[in-house]
């Protein structure tokens, strides 16, 4: 089977209106890819407790570190497959490990199962998210990128808040296991059919775009990996915002879900918080991809960062339903104003010849947050209590807008700033 057919046989080109429909094919592919991670989101952490009898926060929020781990690396691999070999063949292999997941779930005798499980999720979110966030900046060019990766994690995190919720309803009516991963098992089957089926090939796009951007020397990948880690103010700027990001999601991923518990929340209660943050951000980033390209990238990423931070503390001051649901509103648009910014700007200051690479490095990082947040937020809550868990993490995140506010400079020129340059 030829995974890497040519997008059309006529002449292509760049830019969302003249790629509409593999771009929005790709939209609800990512928004499957973001559901199979969604049904997870407000039932893992009370079966690590009610099912497997876990009580260490160490213990329980051990699945976020496989998964942090496992999707990092992938997503430093991804950019440089997709590079070598294409970026379809690389979506396709994502679904096929993503398949036996749901089963994994499903019928997992102990709780090793669940790590493994959690161990070809991972694998599987690196591969296909990654491989979507490319190929639509391929076919997006340089005038729309912000709004292509709005719409792309748009999709993505408005399916993990409604899979969260769908499986928090199936849970709290038919129990934790097995019914809720039912629906894991459709995702990952028309995930892996539409890939296989209508995805084609973008890189020809990113070939057609670095043709038309100014020639420029290819870093190694160790270069690549410095510059983006470290070296350049910019892309380490936007990297340690991208992890900060992932560390206070991994965070509220396992923890939350046990203060809401605490707070005498019942399970619909919270299914529902566990959805609402993330629909949030899903459907905020409709707007703030675009705005992004209207008015820069730096002030979206630095007051983003804040407001997770401020959200984050109202979690621990708040007692109530409505409380958190407040809460659960501030993170999410905060992470909106964020998430696709910090990949456009990526596309603002990497040439296309090396952009996938890029990504790569910066989704390594940003999802190593993951695991850095389970790990920091479980021995604090083991050794000084949940709510002082929750206050460190809002504390980092405040500092890590103050280190973009200080470090970074915008990287996107504006429709203004052609007319006058």
């Amino acid at each position: 089977m030829n995974l890497t057919p040519s997008l059309s046989q006529k002449p292509i080109a760049l830019g969302l209106s003249a790629n509409w429909p593999q771009f929005a094919l790709l939209v609800l592919i990512n928004a499957f890819v973001g559901a199979m991670v969604g049904m997870e989101r407000s039932i893992l952490p009370a079966m690590a407790e009610d099912v497997f009898k876990l009580s260490a926060h160490t213990a329980i929020l051990s699945f976020i570190v496989v998964f942090g781990i496992s999707k990092a690396l992938t997503n430093y691999m991804a950019g440089r497959l997709s590079d070598r070999y294409g970026r379809k063949i690389v979506l396709v292999i994502g679904w096929l490990v993503a398949v036996p997941v749901p089963f994994l779930l499903m019928w997992a005798p102990s709780w090793a199962w669940i790590l493994v499980a959690n161990l070809f999720l991972g694998i599987s979110q690196g591969l296909t998210w990654s491989t979507t966030v490319i190929m639509k900046i391929d076919l997006a060019g340089p005038k729309q990128r912000g709004l292509a990766m709005g719409i792309n994690e748009f999709a993505g995190y408005l399916a993990v808040g409604l899979s969260a919720l769908a499986t928090g309803w199936i849970a709290a009516r038919y129990g934790l296991r097995p019914q809720p991963f039912y629906l894991g098992v459709a995702f990952a089957v028309a995930g892996l059919f539409l890939s296989i089926l209508l995805v084609r090939e973008t890189i020809a796009f990113a070939k057609l775009e670095a043709r038309q951007a100014t020639a420029e020397d290819t870093p190694s990948q160790a270069q690549i990996f410095w510059l983006t880690t470290f070296k350049d103010r910019n892309l380490s700027s936007i990297t340690q915002a991208g992890l900060v990001n992932n560390l206070n999601d991994g965070m509220a991923w396992g923890l939350f879900p046990l203060v809401f518990a605490a707070a005498g929340l019942s399970l619909a209660q919270i299914g529902i918080l566990a959805a609402t943050y993330p629909a949030v951000w899903g459907l905020g980033q409709l707007f703030t991809g675009g705005l992004s390209d209207r008015i820069g990238r730096k002030g979206l990423i630095v007051s983003g960062m804040w407001l997770q931070a401020l959200g984050i503390a109202v979690v621990v001051i708040g007692h109530t339903f409505m409380a958190f649901a407040v809460a659960a509103v501030l993170i999410g648009l905060g992470t909106a104003m964020v998430y696709p910014t910090l990949l456009a700007a990526i596309g603002d200051v990497v040439h296309p010849g090396w952009r996938a690479s890029t990504v790569g490095v910066y989704r390594l990082w940003r999802d190593m947050g993951y695991a850095i947040g389970a790990i920091l937020s479980g021995v604090v809550a083991d050794v000084f209590g949940l709510a002082a868990a929750v206050w460190t993490v809002a504390i980092v995140t405040f500092l890590s807008g103050v280190i973009a506010a200080v470090r970074m400079r915008e990287t996107h020129q504006r429709p203004t700033d052609r007319k006058t340059a």
